[in-house]
């Protein structure tokens, strides 16, 4: 590593010690500058968050790609901005595999009568009516015979092919309250019983097994995969064609299973709406602000549009939306002719590889080039605390100088990390940032967030913080403003990265959008 690149990253560790002092504000921006107290005016005190949240999240609702929520959000977002007099358009990126789903009921019929906390897996098709169906284990399953002679029984019945859990208890509840070798058992039965379904789903064909299940006639395959919290499970895709796939929530799987293993015959009915669809076409929706002195140079606000569909997407990407969204309006109401041009890139099938904004660099190549500096906000539970440069050695020193720039009330949340060390995926920052391009992420916490919100049943509009919400927004605004305005470009030059052991390793690589079917 050159004696530069140690310079920056002592740099930064003052950065990350505590806010950055006045003076440093005053050798570029002026902290009482008029913009930015507008900003602050109309961001904080007359946010508009909570009604566009609303919107979106209640009314909307999820926003998978492939299925008419997204194509309703893609309208919405149309029609506000249209309404702020913001120049929009959209921008088809390609086509993706449609799928409509609605009502999914699921209630235990016997040994009791009891309903089920079930979401359908993305692209699971339906039942056409209710079905009944007793319920079976996977069992120990030691050779191709005895995988034979399971497959020969699952006709006409619900399979369970998820591991139980020994306690839906958070592990938090556990570490702070149970005795200490209470946790070990757990942790060695939650190892065992892992182990012991790995083996019996690869006697099934490991990635296969659903499929080969479906073929032998089973009408449902019952999973649960537990986010390891309260009451939330992460709700992803099916890999049936025919037979119904439902997740289940870790209390009622559990339940399942045990009156299955202890031979007490249970019977579910089933009843979900879904219907596979031909290939729809996706778009991009981007805002604009034309540049006044320099409309070919770009700053993006960046976020996500569509969502998983076990809830309705409220962190996992309604807030960055609604931050990017919010950040326009204010730029609108107090900087409405700004020096670079300024957009807003609400992008599509980022939750299957970020081909949205993988395909926007893909067509429009001259951005990329031109480009000043893009924001990007992925995890929206609470305020932005964390922006590092991305491995881009000389760019952070722009970097500290907005954020000096701001006002306190923001600044003193967040940390900086110059250059820092390169996330390799993650969200659609890195679909510029692969180029070289300044593609930097708006960071908040992330514990809880992975925990109970992303991709999980429980991404509602209720765990939305609207207070860091109406600063994140504010933040955004204010960045673009100050990178839109700042005199020079943003160098690109590259820091030494290295590896977990210390070697040097290479850029991010660039890899193409997926454009077309089947797009899962």
């Amino acid at each position: 590593m050159t004696p530069r690149f140690w310079m920056v990253r002592s740099l930064a560790m003052v950065f990350l010690a505590g806010t950055l002092p006045a003076h440093v504000a005053a050798q570029t921006f002026r902290t009482e500058d008029p913009v930015l107290r507008r900003m602050w005016t109309e961001g904080m005190e007359r946010s508009q968050t909570e009604r566009l949240a609303q919107v979106l999240m209640d009314s909307i609702g999820q926003r998978r790609a492939g299925t008419p929520g997204y194509d309703a959000a893609v309208a919405w977002i149309e029609g506000v901005y249209r309404s702020w007099g913001v120049t929009v358009r959209r921008e088809r990126m390609g086509t993706y595999a449609g799928w409509r789903f609605g009502a999914v009921h699921a209630d235990l019929i016997r040994p009791r009568v009891q309903t089920l906390e079930a979401h359908i897996l993305a692209r699971s098709p339906g039942t056409k009516g209710p079905i009944e169906a007793d319920v079976v284990v996977v069992p120990e399953l030691g050779s191709e015979a005895d995988a034979t002679r399971f497959l020969s029984s699952v006709r006409g019945r619900a399979v369970l092919v998820s591991e139980p859990e020994p306690t839906c208890r958070e592990p938090q509840s556990l570490e702070r309250l149970a005795l200490p070798e209470t946790v070990q058992r757990l942790s060695a039965e939650r190892s065992r019983l892992a182990e012991s379904w790995r083996n019996r789903l690869s006697a099934l064909g490991g990635g296969n097994a659903h499929r080969r299940l479906e073929q032998a006639g089973a009408v449902a395959i019952l999973t649960s995969n537990w986010s390891g919290g309260w009451g939330v499970n992460k709700i992803f895709g099916a890999n049936t064609t025919s037979a119904v796939s439902l997740d289940l929530s870790c209390e009622d799987y559990g339940m399942l299973y045990r009156l299955a293993a202890n031979n007490q015959s249970p019977r579910v009915r089933i009843s979900a709406e879904a219907e596979l669809l031909p290939p729809v076409p996706q778009f991009n929706v981007i805002a604009e602000l034309p540049g006044s002195e320099l409309p070919n140079e770009y700053v993006i606000l960046s976020a996500h549009l569509d969502s998983w569909h076990g809830a309705t997407g409220a962190t996992d990407n309604g807030t960055g939306t609604i931050t990017m969204l919010e950040a326009m309006r204010l730029l609108k109401e107090t900087y409405p002719n700004p020096r670079r041009t300024i957009l807003a890139g609400h992008w599509a099938a980022e939750e299957t590889g970020l081909n949205g904004s993988r395909a926007f660099t893909e067509d429009h190549p001259d951005i990329v080039e031109n480009l000043q500096v893009l924001f990007n906000q992925d995890n929206g539970t609470w305020r932005i605390e964390y922006i590092q440069a991305q491995g881009l050695l000389s760019a952070g020193g722009h970097l500290a100088r907005w954020v000096a720039a701001l006002p306190t009330e923001i600044s003193r949340h967040i940390k900086l990390d110059l250059p820092g060390p390169q996330e390799t995926g993650g969200s659609d920052h890195v679909s510029f940032l692969c180029y070289g391009a300044p593609g930097w992420r708006l960071q908040s916490n992330y514990p809880d967030y992975r925990q109970y919100t992303w991709h999980t049943n429980r991404d509602t509009y209720d765990k939305i913080i609207f207070d860091d919400l109406k600063n994140n927004a504010t933040l955004a605004a204010m960045l673009a403003y100050l990178a839109a305005e700042d005199p020079d470009r943003v160098p690109r030059d590259r820091a030494v990265l290295t590896d977990a052991n210390g070697r040097p390793r290479p850029w991010l690589p660039c890899r193409p959008a997926q454009r077309g079917p089947p797009g899962d």
